[in-house]
């Protein structure tokens, strides 16, 4: 899309002001690939579509354009290299599976314009309408989830890991990403400082210019999930040129307001929220356990809350669905009036 150049600092206000100053990102990927057939049970968990079901991906891309999303996460969560590498492909072969990733979200925005123009009178007589921007964002997963050992969602990585060891693990698959034509890079589920540290550099090291933006996974209103404080997190992500939003995603619903809170604080950049249901996963048994909580899995209601605590992208995470990203496209905009908004 054209938003006037790359330009960190004013590329997502941009974006927000066509946008009509929100933002709607999409929702859990795996979870509705998974109820489309797919079978995750795999080190590459979604990536694995990548391969297998690469139509499926597009669906799913279609499913969260039509329910009203203008930010779309390529299915490269948990695509690494390393990880394809360990599957028995080429590095090549990794390489080109990264590049498809890109490819296949740039393919539904396609064929959901295309759609809009030859199906929507809406679309065709309301220049409001008019190709509303959609951004592909190459989503990048963190260490812990290439390890698949659920070290993601504690942060601990052990005493080895350093920012060195980071920088060098994510370095090629970043390049690649943002050389296949993603528009911003997506630092997902980030559940540790050093992790955001490893990024800032290096985004600074290799003169990386398309935006990007730093997602922390969080335990509680003011912590991510290593115990380190989301207002020393967010600073790291002020500070770097590079990042055009920073949020938090992967968490329960009932920290988000708190999360907000803190992070505005500390930064005046735009702030992103894409919580999970409110489940938490417990890594031994790959499952999802409900909260013994009130059910938090509707958590629309609350988005004029976090809207006005000083969030502007919204979205979802694991177990959401097109349902939900319906429901928060709605409470931003109102009731569609046509698919093609």
């Amino acid at each position: 899309m054209e938003l006037g150049g790359k330009q960190t600092s004013s590329f997502m206000r941009d974006f927000l002001d066509k946008s009509g100053g929100y933002a709607v990102i999409d929702g859990g990927f795996a979870t509705e690939l998974e109820r489309h057939g797919a079978d995750l049970n795999d080190p590459l968990w979604s990536a694995k579509c990548l391969i297998s079901s690469p139509h499926l991906v597009r669906r799913v891309h279609l499913a969260y354009l039509d329910a009203g999303a203008n930010i779309i996460l390529t299915a490269s969560y948990q695509a690494t290299i390393q990880g394809f590498v360990a599957k028995g492909f080429t590095r090549e072969e990794g390489e080109a599976l990264l590049r498809r990733s890109v490819e296949i979200a740039r393919e539904a925005r396609e064929i959901y314009y295309d759609r809009c123009t030859k199906d929507s009178s809406d679309f065709l007589r309301d220049e409001r309408y008019s190709r509303r921007p959609i951004l592909i964002a190459a989503s990048v997963g963190s260490y812990g989830a290439y390890l698949a050992d659920g070290s993601e969602y504690i942060g601990d990585y052990g005493d080895a890991v350093t920012v060195q060891t980071l920088k060098d693990f994510h370095r090629e698959r970043v390049k690649i990403l943002v050389d296949a034509g993603a528009d911003l890079i997506a630092f997902e589920t980030i559940p540790n400082k050093l992790e955001a540290e490893a990024y800032a550099e290096l985004l600074e090291e290799e003169g990386i210019e398309t935006p990007a933006w730093f997602s922390f996974s969080c335990k509680d209103e003011s912590n991510v999930v290593s115990g380190d404080p989301i207002s020393e997190c967010a600073s790291i992500a002020d500070s770097c040129r590079q990042v055009a939003a920073v949020g938090v995603n992967c968490t329960a619903p009932r920290f988000i307001h708190g999360l907000i809170s803190s992070i505005t604080k500390v930064t005046r950049k735009a702030v992103l929220v894409y919580p999970n249901s409110g489940e938490t996963y417990i890594a031994e048994s790959n499952q999802w356990e409900k909260s013994s909580l009130v059910a938090e899995k509707d958590f629309v209601p609350y988005i004029g809350k976090w809207r006005y605590a000083g969030a502007s992208l919204f979205g979802g995470c694991c177990r959401t669905t097109p349902n939900t990203i319906r429901g928060i496209a709605e409470a931003l905009y109102g009731k569609h009036q046509g698919k093609c908004i």
